[in-house]
């Protein structure tokens, strides 16, 4: 069983920057695959990034280039570094886990945060 809470969400004008965090509980969470997916209002969940157990990462394309999931086993935490923020960024994030393979689909998390907004004006 796994518990996550992100934080790190907030307004931010566009181009600039937000660092969200997920500290998850359980003593196991080294090997799970972890991800981000995000939710505008009217909108399906959607994937943003992945890390795996082996700290392999994969982005949604919208987003590569400008945002860096990392992790810190040591610390329980998953981070979602989001720079150079559009408009479009704006939604609830939220972080995600699961013991299985990675996927893009949210169907596939076992787990998940309560969600952190991030609001990007123009």
């Amino acid at each position: 069983q796994v518990q996550l809470v992100e934080s790190g969400g907030g307004l931010v004008q566009a181009g600039g920057s937000l660092r969200l965090s997920c500290a998850a509980s359980g003593r196991t969470f080294s090997n799970y695959n972890m991800a981000w997916f995000r939710q505008a209002p009217g909108k399906q969940r959607e994937f943003v990034a992945f890390i795996t157990s082996g700290r392999s990462t994969y982005y949604l394309g919208s987003v590569k280039g400008r945002f860096t999931i990392s992790r810190d086993n040591a610390k329980n935490t998953v981070y979602l570094q989001m720079n150079s923020l559009k408009p479009e960024d704006t939604a609830v994030y939220y972080c995600a886990a699961t013991s299985n393979l990675p996927r893009t689909v949210p169907s596939m998390y076992d787990y998940w945060g309560q969600g952190t907004q991030v609001t990007v004006s123009s």
